[in-house]
């Protein structure tokens, strides 16, 4: 076995930090060498310990959660998982704050903490090892432009294309910045980012205000229409399905597919059935393997089909298992990845 993950623990609540520290010290690849109860704390303690990961509760003593978030990726830059409240205010900050650079987020239960950390252990564990190989950067929010200006239009020549999306670890910001570049009369776009509820509308409600898009929370049996992009409601599997000449949302509580709920494979798999050649699927950073056996049967449906190059990613997990399975006609860097969109759209 190689080296432990070295991780720090940050969090005001003394009980939160001794749940935190003895579920990640159950892996035998996690060593948590320190804790700390507030930024200033931290501060000294990652100058002491140097630590791989920090985790990072949003609401902190002396100094907030973001402020200090912001101060370390500007100064040195490395691999945060926040710990934050499962509410619409939390969902903001944390969204914010993977906007600034954390990697991922976990949800601190408002009841029965105990318990529902203990429930989480899996889940945090594998996302602080993931975070711990993520490639990191400081993002100045303040130089997202808000609505941009719109990119020359497509001009469709038909109007029954669509465009599928997944993304997991660090896909919050990667599908902004693919969004952000397409013009207003982009093909419908199908969005499942693995994120829980509460989550899922203020990010939907983010993108749309930094895309030329109109992007809303997906409904059940709402129409697919040109220009618009419909994000997968948290806790809810989302699908494309034909009905006459149109297109429409199904949201459904089915089982979880490779543990998630929405799962990328999902929404793949109908857009392969429903729409077959007329489509494009994408695939972003992610970690795990979700979604890369939905953009095979997509290309081999006649699709088009994108995958996230390793260089730009933050966890090159779902798109380099697409790649690996063959299901990527195209791997390109985040930025270069709308513009294969165009292209393909003005086909």
């Amino acid at each position: 076995m190689g080296r432990r993950v070295r991780v720090l623990v940050v969090d005001d609540s003394a009980l939160v930090r001794k749940l935190l520290s003895a579920v990640l010290s159950e892996d035998p690849e996690i060593e948590v060498v320190d804790t700390a109860a507030d930024p200033y704390d931290a501060r000294d303690k990652i100058k002491l310990h140097t630590p791989d990961v920090l985790t990072l509760d949003v609401e902190m003593p002396k100094m907030d959660g973001l402020t200090f978030l912001r101060n370390l990726m500007r100064l040195r830059p490395m691999p945060v998982v926040m710990v934050s409240s499962l509410t619409e205010d939390g969902a903001e900050i944390t969204l914010a704050a993977l906007e600034i650079g954390a990697v991922d987020f976990v949800p601190k239960p408002k009841l029965g903490v105990a318990e529902g950390l203990t429930a989480l252990a899996d889940e945090l564990r594998s996302k602080v090892k993931a975070a711990a190989s993520a490639r990191v950067r400081y993002r100045d929010p303040q130089q997202r432009q808000a609505k941009p200006a719109a990119a020359r239009p497509v001009e469709l020549r038909t109007t029954d294309r669509v465009i599928a999306i997944g993304a997991s670890t660090g896909g919050t910001e990667a599908v902004a910045e693919v969004l952000a570049k397409l013009p207003p009369d982009t093909p419908a776009t199908l969005i499942t980012q693995h994120i829980p509820d509460v989550f899922s509308s203020r990010f939907a409600k983010r993108l749309d205000q930094n895309s030329a898009l109109s992007v809303t929370e997906a409904r059940d049996g709402d129409a697919v229409l040109i220009g618009h992009a419909y994000v997968a409601p948290g806790g809810r599997h989302l699908r494309i399905v034909r009905s006459g000449a149109k297109y429409y949302c199904r949201v459904s509580d089915d089982a979880p597919v490779n543990r998630h709920r929405p799962s990328v494979d999902v929404l793949f798999e109908s857009v392969a059935k429903e729409v077959g050649k007329s489509a494009l699927g994408v695939i972003l950073t992610g970690m795990g393997s979700d979604g890369a056996e939905g953009l095979l049967g997509m290309r081999q449906a006649g699709c088009s089909t994108v995958a996230q190059d390793r260089e730009t990613s933050v966890v090159w997990g779902m798109p380099g298992e697409a790649v690996k399975r063959g299901a990527a006609e195209h791997v390109l860097p985040l930025d270069h990845v709308a513009d294969r969109i165009i292209a393909w759209a003005r086909k």
